[in-house]
């Protein structure tokens, strides 16, 4: 038998085992002889009170032993001789959709235009120190995706695409902490990410898959209506079927599909600025507490309001983190959030953003299936414009734009590249910008001092989802069109982070395995 018993104990408490049992025993009494284990299944953080409390959840054995957890990756088969699907991007919808593979007997062939983990920093070190981008190697291509160098937050709240514990086993397999499997806002960290997505490569070569790096497709080989493999410059890769996870970003990939005729369609999506708090601050206002007392986490946050009928929300936060260069192409701004695992850095980081929709678009001249794309890219090539040819990134004090000033000095920065004062009040849209400025007002009465001049506002926020959904069937996640091509993920419109996107991965390859037997 098994019962579950919620505790409550202070931070200084949490790692004593000796005080948790005691108030287990507490609770069960009578039953405390016939305790055969202790299993904590979730933990929680609550700081509504004066002093934050740590919500502990275990599983109480009762005249039984628990049973470990069957690793997924027993489940797995040699595949090296059964059907191919081919996977388009090794980010977390590709790399999970192959790990699926293996299980459900099909190889599949990964393909991604970047490089490896350990080759891409090179790339991103570029950006960084020198200002050069590299269209097919930076911040959101190459192995691992965009998730690799963020802060490798772990939860969603898209429960209908399944059970999330299978992807969060499959991560503690290949090499992250088992505290993932119990914490309630789980995360990994850009410097621990990297080695366990090598680990994810490493078992689907070790079952016959394949991993192609440097891969950049350029056309699909479609006949009488379905598709057959896709062209790699001078190679082409066949199979029974193609999983199109190719990321929000890889706009030649949308280019390619229209060029093609096969359908695609605008999707709204959001955009703003990325704001920099001090941490401390941010531990103040959310703990309640002068100093963050020990055995706390650098405190996150989420902010929303609504202005004109349109939302305006905190994104991708980032506690302890790093506001990084997230641009995929030479002659744009674009600004992303990361955190190491252990979270501390002096800066909290956040998007700002505001709901940007098609209708609002149109009136301003942006219409087709590429508006959104190219608004996005538009406010992009502003943000550099604004700036000195570098990847230094316009920023004003956070007052200053509420204000219609452009600052005469900046704070202290994550961002290594640098900052340059701009006025981002008027290098944005000013539909935008009026958005932002009064949803700054709005959540200032809220959490007080989160509008002011010792933060500053960096642009620009912009690929927070894909402006494009690649439409596919409901049920068989087929493409309507085109037999044989699934679209997955964050690319095509149907995830917003490493979870989700992972989620879409495996439930796409089920679908396949469905579609194949119907086939038949």
């Amino acid at each position: 038998m098994v019962r579950q018993v919620e505790i409550k104990v202070f931070p200084d408490k949490v790692h004593d085992d000796t005080y948790i049992h005691s108030l287990i025993h507490q609770q069960m009494k009578s039953e405390v002889p016939r305790i055969q284990d202790i299993v904590l299944v979730k933990k929680s953080i609550d700081a509504r009170g004066r002093r934050p409390i740590y919500i502990l959840r275990y599983d109480v054995y009762i005249d039984e032993k628990h049973q470990k957890t069957e690793e997924v990756i027993s489940r797995f088969q040699d595949v090296s001789h059964q059907p191919t699907v081919i996977i388009v991007g090794a980010g977390p919808a590709g790399y999970f959709a192959a790990l699926e593979c293996l299980e459900s007997g099909l190889k599949p062939i990964v393909l991604d235009r970047g490089k490896d983990v350990r080759e891409r920093r090179r790339d991103l070190k570029s950006i960084q120190q020198d200002g050069i981008v590299n269209p097919d190697s930076n911040y959101c291509f190459g192995e691992g995706g965009a998730g690799t160098y963020s802060d490798g937050k772990l939860y969603t709240r898209s429960v209908k695409r399944g059970k999330i514990e299978k992807v969060l086993q499959l991560l503690v397999e290949h090499g992250a902490t088992s505290e993932i499997l119990v914490d309630a806002h789980p995360h990994i960290g850009s410097n621990k990410l990297p080695v366990i997505i090598a680990a994810i490569r490493a078992t689907i070569e070790r079952f016959g898959g394949e991993v192609h790096f440097n891969q950049k497709v350029t056309d699909f080989v479609i006949q009488d209506g379905q598709i057959q493999g896709v062209k790699c410059d001078d190679t082409s890769f066949i199979g029974e079927a193609v999983i199109l996870a190719t990321g929000h970003s890889a706009r030649d990939i949308y280019q390619l599909l229209a060029d093609k005729n096969i359908k695609i369609e605008a999707k709204p999506f959001a955009l703003g600025l990325r704001i920099e708090h001090s941490q401390t601050y941010i531990d103040q206002t959310q703990y309640h507490q002068e100093v963050r007392e020990e055995n706390l986490p650098a405190s996150s946050y989420s902010v929303v309001t609504q202005v004109a009928g349109k939302g305006v929300f905190s994104f991708c936060m980032c506690p302890g983190g790093l506001v990084v260069p997230a641009a995929t192409t030479p002659g744009e701004i674009v600004v992303n959030g990361m955190s190491l695992s252990r979270r501390d850095s002096p800066f909290a980081n956040s998007g700002f953003v505001t709901s940007i929709e098609l209708d609002e678009l149109e009136k301003h001249g942006y219409t087709g299936i590429f508006a959104a794309m190219n608004f996005q890219a538009d406010v992009e090539q502003a943000m550099f414009a604004a700036g000195d040819g570098s990847q230094k990134a316009p920023a004003q004090r956070v007052d200053d734009f509420v204000n219609g000033i452009t600052s005469p000095t900046l704070n202290e920065t994550s961002y290594i590249p640098g900052l340059i004062s701009a006025p981002l009040h008027k290098i944005l849209p000013t539909f935008v910008y009026k958005r932002l400025r009064q949803g700054l007002n709005d959540i200032d009465k809220k959490m007080r001092g989160y509008k002011t001049n010792k933060a500053n506002i960096i642009g620009v926020e912009s690929r927070t989802s894909a402006p494009i959904r690649i439409p596919r069937d409901a049920e068989t996640l087929c493409h309507p069109e085109i037999a044989g091509l699934f679209p997955c993920g964050e690319g095509a419109g149907y995830a917003g982070g490493i979870i989700s996107a992972a989620m879409d991965g495996q439930n796409v390859v089920k679908a396949i395995k469905k579609w194949m037997e119907i086939k038949k």
